[in-house]
Order: structure tokens, then sequence, then C-alpha cells
């Protein structure tokens, strides 16, 4: 599935230029895009001899069509998406990956890809498992001692989201700090002593609570048992394994993207996304008619999120990726039924379904994410051989909602595979 994919795109306006840049613009800025953006398709193909099979045409159309209406009811500057099933692939890239320059977002620009980082860091968790190296059922004490209710949370609760520990993300004073210095290194130990200083939210194993405590925490003990860095651990036993050659683990202070990339945006700020994600009333109306810009979010320092979403990626890496996660190899063939079987078989997409490090969408499994500039949807379907990969360049609309989700719900939905 590397490359070849024929890459459809059809000419889009999009609204998202004018005077005002939400948190940072001034006068003296550089000039902004017009306010309409014509995006001018391109087709392009490989060698005949290596070109793959192209989704039927009337599913591609459903499928452009999804990624341009999310885009103009969320306002989202630039969507990469792919599909792939046993007869065709198809992928599409809409909209710009610079509002400054208003270059046009290409399939293979690199972008942050959020929590899918966590599937990778659960992945050598049970590695280490598989090894001997980490018991899932030992509690954390065993070797961190500094862990609030260390002695009743199991390395198994960081994974399923079940340990109760509060999310470091959630803390007021995380938002404001970003905002302040978005290119502040920070140290796993610096983010956890955030999420101790607030005590757990229930006690281990009562209920399920994304934390993203949780996978620091889970790298952290990784990296206390083999001595090495989570970054190091993700590379040697992920990402080189597969081959996937535009994935890269940055390092502390490593804030700029590898090029080609697409700018990621977040509308307000990180400490007014804290509150709430929705903007008042009249600035989405600016928004939408082009007022009103978003925030330019792409070099905050990844180490705010560590090993809980610092990944960067190209969509092509990502489809790649989730479809060998899923299909099994990266651990132990008994490791991998236990993973399998920790996700409800199939409940309906946006229910929440949340296993060993991974959580399943209708008959998707995989995982999303969501971190100031990009929203992220991978899943693979192990049964009808789909694979649904959808990055956009804002988290959340202006009014709220997810684009990558969105858009993915609505590709899972035309191919009767949403579970619902």
């Amino acid at each position: 599935m590397n490359g070849g994919a024929v890459r459809a795109r059809s000419t889009v306006a999009i609204t998202l230029a004018g005077a005002v840049l939400i948190g940072c613009g001034t006068a003296t800025d550089p000039p902004r895009p017009s306010v309409s953006h014509a995006v001018e398709s391109s087709t392009t193909t490989a060698p005949r001899a290596l070109e793959p099979p192209r989704v039927d045409p009337a599913l591609a159309g459903a499928f452009d069509s999804a990624v341009v209406s999310t885009m103009q009811s969320l306002s989202v500057p630039g969507v990469i998406a792919r599909v792939d099933t046993p007869t065709g692939s198809w992928s599409t890239a809409h909209g710009v990956a610079d509002l400054r320059s208003g270059r046009p977002i290409d399939a293979g620009d690199h972008v942050r890809i959020g929590s899918v980082t966590k599937t990778m860091v659960a992945t050598v968790l049970l590695q280490l498992s598989d090894e001997g190296l980490i018991r899932l059922d030992d509690p954390v004490s065993r070797i961190r001692d500094d862990v609030p209710n260390g002695d009743a949370i199991t390395v198994r609760m960081l994974l399923d989201m079940t340990s109760g520990l509060y999310s470091y993300t959630e803390d007021s004073y995380f938002g404001e700090a970003m905002d302040r210095t978005p290119q502040r290194v920070w140290t796993s130990d610096e983010l956890l002593r955030i999420a101790w200083a607030h005590g757990p939210d229930f006690p281990p194993g009562a209920r399920f609570r994304y934390s993203n405590t949780n996978t620091v925490l889970a790298a952290a003990l990784a990296e206390q048992v083999t001595g090495r860095s989570w970054r190091d651990l993700v590379g040697e036993r992920v990402i080189r394994p597969l081959g996937l050659a535009q994935t890269t683990v940055p390092e502390p202070g490593d804030h700029l993207l590898p090029s080609p990339s697409a700018r990621g945006y977040l509308y307000g700020t990180n400490a007014s996304a804290q509150v709430s994600v929705q903007r008042p009333a009249d600035e989405v109306t600016a928004i939408r008619n082009g007022t009103v810009l978003p925030t330019d979010v792409s070099e905050l320092d990844p180490t705010w999120i560590d090993a809980a979403g610092a990944v960067v990626s190209t969509v092509s890496d990502v489809a790649d990726y989730i479809t060998a996660l899923v299909r099994g190899g990266l651990s132990s063939p008994a490791t991998q039924s236990e993973r399998v079987a920790s996700i409800a078989d199939v409940t309906p997409f946006d229910t929440v379904n949340y296993g060993l490090g991974w959580q399943g969408f209708g008959h998707l499994v995989g995982h999303d994410g969501a971190i100031p500039g990009y929203q992220t949807f991978a899943g693979h379907d192990p049964k009808s051989g789909v694979t649904i990969v959808v990055v956009c360049t804002v988290r959340d609309g202006p009014a709220g909602g997810r684009p990558a989700n969105t858009i993915a719900r609505a590709f899972a939905d035309r191919l009767g595979i949403s579970g619902s």
C-alpha cells in the first residue's frame, strides 16, 4: 500500500482568510491568502504496471463530497484522506498546507498524528510483556514508587485507560504555559508531577476515563525496565521493522516538522480550548466568512504531549502502520489475541470502545488523535480489509466537532462498516 494510490483533488473554495489571526495577528503580519483559495485539481498516476486499482468512481465521489462538506461546515484549512480496500485505493488532498502562503496541501505532507502514537507505545509495552520484562497485571509500584494508588494500578489499567489517574493536560496552568512558551521543552517527570498534584479521579479499575497521563507513565515504565528512551523503543520496535520511512519521533526541542509539511491550526488558544472548544457565536460567524483565521500552532514543542502523541508521519505511512498493527505480527499471537479481545467486537462508530492501547470504531480498529493543530483518524477493518486514514489541519471546528472523525465516519457509513 506504499505510494502509487491515485490522489484525487477537486477544486475547493476555502473561506479561511482575512486580516485577523486569533492570538497572534498584527497589522505588520505578511499578507494573508485571498478570501477564496481555488485549489486546482491534479490527478497523478504511477506507470500502468504499478498503478493500484482505483475505487469505483461513484464511491470516490461520495468520499470526496464528505471531505468537502466537512471542510466547509467545520472550517478546516486542509485535509488529507486515504481509503484502501481489497479492490481499490483512493486518496485526496484538499485545501491549503499553509494559510500564509496558500500552498496547496499534498498527500505526502508530514503532519503530527497525535494519539495514534499511543498505539505504538502500547505495542512496545505488550512486546516487553511478551519478553517478561513487564507483566500487565503487576502493580506499577513494582517499577515506580511515586505513583498515586500505584499499589493498585496495574500496567493493564494504564493501557486501557482505567487507572483513574488525572490527565495533566486538563490542568489550567498547563494550557496557559503552552500559550506563553509554545517551544518550552517538558520532561515526562514534569508532566507526571502535574498529574500527581491533582490526585486520582477515581479508584483504580472503577471505570474508563481517557488520560494522557496513562501513556506518559507507561512509556516511563518501559524506559525504566529497558534503560532506553521511549522514542528509541518506538523507533526500533515499531517504525523501522515496518519500514515507515516518513515516520519520526521528534527529540526534545525538535519542534519543526520535516519538509514538506502541513501547518496545524487552532481556533482560540490552548487555555480557552481547555474551557470549551466552542468559540463565541460572533467569532464563529467571522471565522466562517473568512475575517478571522485560526492560530498557527504547528511549532508547539511536542514534549508537551510526549509519549501520548508526539509522533510525526504521513497519511501513507499511517495507513501502512495501522493495517500492519491490526493484522498482527508486532507482538506474539497470544498477546495479539488478547489485544483484540480487549475491545468489543463491533459497537457503533461513536461509542467508546477502548482496549489495550487501541479502540474500536464500528468494524474498524485503530485510534484517533486530537492535538492543537491536527486531528487524525486511523483504522483498519480486519474482516473487510478496509483501511481509513484521515488527517485534518485543525483539531476542532469553531463551533465544535472533530473533523477527521466526521469524515472517517462518513466513509465508514458509505462502506457499511460503521457498526450503525
